[in-house]
């Protein structure tokens, strides 16, 4: 007779399944940005910044991605004194790998409603892949972390920080020659909801 197979533990399979809503949500959140810079209406204010440094320097978006998330880890480890996880750093460096692989692939649509549908398309990504990836409870990404850093060092409201980075971040990258349009407003508009629906679609892992 043989023996049946042994059960794998609940906590090894918690801990697989966190690892694939982490790994899951940090490539569909490089899929989504890839969609919505693709889509040539706008972007979102770190990827004006991110854009406009890689005008700038010749350097692709994924790979000034990276920069600017490892310098920001940097600053909200040792200044902020902000906890990093292992999806922090997988945050820093997966979501700008995929930005550059995805790069060849993804279309660039000239009609104007099918650029909003992709953006579109990409706006809801972006909710479900947060919402994956924060429930995986790994750590906070870098740009989060800054915020998080922020609002406790100065005692201001998350809110607020979060408002007045973005507007640093988009004039920055303004300046530098980011790519501003509708759809950079569209962005400010509809994050926050997306995000929710996000987060209460993956609440039940948290």
């Amino acid at each position: 007779m043989t023996r049946p197979a042994a059960a794998l533990p609940s906590s090894f399979l918690g801990q697989a399944g966190r690892w694939l809503l982490l790994l899951g949500g940090l490539l569909c959140y490089g899929l989504s940005l890839r969609l919505m810079i693709d889509a040539h209406v706008g972007v979102s204010p770190w990827d004006v910044f991110h854009i406009g440094i890689s005008r700038k320097t010749g350097l692709s978006v994924g790979q000034v991605s990276i920069l600017v998330g490892a310098v920001l880890v940097a600053f909200t480890a040792l200044g902020l004194r902000e906890r990093v996880g292992p999806g922090t750093v997988l945050n820093v460096v997966l979501i700008g790998l995929v930005l550059d692989w995805l790069a060849p692939l993804s279309p660039h649509p000239t009609f104007w409603p099918w650029q909003w549908a992709q953006f579109g398309l990409g706006l809801l990504l972006i909710g479900f892949a947060t919402g994956a990836y924060v429930s995986a409870g790994m750590g906070a990404g870098p740009r989060d972390s800054l915020m998080l850093g922020l609002s406790r060092v100065l005692g201001w409201p998350v809110g607020r920080i979060r408002t007045g980075v973005e507007l640093v971040v988009l004039l920055l990258g303004t300046l530098l020659g980011g790519p501003v349009g509708l759809g950079t407003l569209a962005f400010a508009l509809v994050v926050g909801p997306s995000v929710a629906w996000g987060l209460k679609l993956f609440e039940r892992w948290r």
